[in-house]
């Protein structure tokens, strides 16, 4: 069971939502203006939530730990709940990678980026190794840094190496605006954030990191994953340049259904030569996320042109609970 408690004395009405419920519930007010209400039980995960003080939402002022991005609509604060042993994303005591971030001109945006690297805990000692690369997107509203900050990515690949379940790799997480948030939208003809995205990232992160980084810089060697916004990009990029990418994977993709032909035209047009080239299709859900009705879809899409790939419907919404879930799924997956 958990309590929250908010200081709130000239308040009416204070509510409280996260992902740990199906419903806000409302708060009761003491006679020194504290307002609390305990839940539970809860199961044992990293879950967001807010307050809403008579109508405006608000973070808990009692918790210093908040998920934030790149705009101010992702701001939530952090409920961690843990269990009697330690999670697959938690800390073990095993060999830690680095987490380092490269900053970049990006000669195809003409602007200054960023992008995230994770190294495997031996990369600095094995210095004769070379490394695969996967590439790793954000969704909207998040950056470069929310794979590592709100998906542990880091100490779930850490977990993984130390079992002996995955091979070490390294992790590239780019910005995945084209147009950042907030800048004003492209006039009709211009390209999209997505098409900017895809320029700098072809033309500028990947020629970066084979030259920067020890990698093995073929097709065979590189994966691209992505979730939400960052699904739709993995796999539009990923399916649409089997030249570069063995390995595609999208979770909880921000598919728009009536785009299929226009984005996978490789799919509609040579499933056999597709399917020659990839090593892994990978596409997951959650059976309540808004996005699952686009997942199912495109599974449809895939299974009609034979399109060898897994389709993994979870349970679940749209939320880090689930991703955190599909990395630690598929990152034993790739380059075997």
């Amino acid at each position: 069971m958990v309590t929250f408690r908010v200081a709130a004395p000239k308040a009416t009405e204070v509510t409280i939502s996260g992902e740990f419920l199906k419903d806000s519930k409302a708060l009761a007010k003491d006679a020194n203006g504290i307002w609390s209400v305990t839940v539970g039980p809860i199961e044992p995960e990293i879950y967001n939530y807010a307050f809403m003080i008579d109508g405006v939402k608000t973070l808990d002022p009692g918790n210093p730990n908040v998920k934030t991005g790149s705009t101010p609509s992702t701001i939530a604060s952090i409920l961690e709940v843990r269990g009697d042993q330690p999670a697959f994303y938690d800390g073990h005591p095993v060999p830690h990678g680095e987490i380092r971030t490269a900053w970049y001109q990006s000669k195809s945006l003409g602007a200054l980026r960023r992008f995230t690297v994770y190294t495997p805990p031996d990369y600095d000692h094995e210095r004769g190794a070379r490394y695969p690369v996967l590439y790793l997107f954000h969704g909207a509203n998040a950056d470069e840094t929310a794979w590592t900050r709100l998906g542990r990515l880091n100490l779930i690949l850490d977990n993984l190496l130390a079992a002996g379940k995955t091979k070490p790799f390294l992790v590239v997480m780019p910005f995945g605006y084209g147009i950042p948030p907030g800048a004003p939208r492209p006039s009709t003809g211009d390209p999209s954030s997505n098409d900017l995205f895809s320029r700098d990232l072809i033309g500028d992160v990947i020629p970066l990191v084979d030259a920067r980084y020890r990698t093995t810089a073929d097709r065979a060697h590189r994966a691209i994953i992505g979730l939400s916004m960052g699904g739709e990009q993995s796999l539009t990029i990923g399916l649409g340049h089997l030249d570069l990418f063995a390995w595609v994977g999208g979770f909880s993709a921000a598919l728009p259904v009536s785009e299929f032909s226009r984005l996978f035209p490789a799919v509609a047009h040579d499933a056999q030569a597709a399917n020659r080239k990839l090593s892994l299709l990978w596409i997951g859900c959650g059976k309540d996320d808004s996005l699952i009705t686009a997942a199912q879809a495109f599974d449809d899409y895939l299974n009609q042109h034979q399109v060898r790939h897994i389709f993994r419907q979870s349970e679940g919404a749209h939320t880090w609970i689930v991703w955190r879930r599909y990395l630690n799924e598929v990152a034993p997956l790739l380059f075997r």
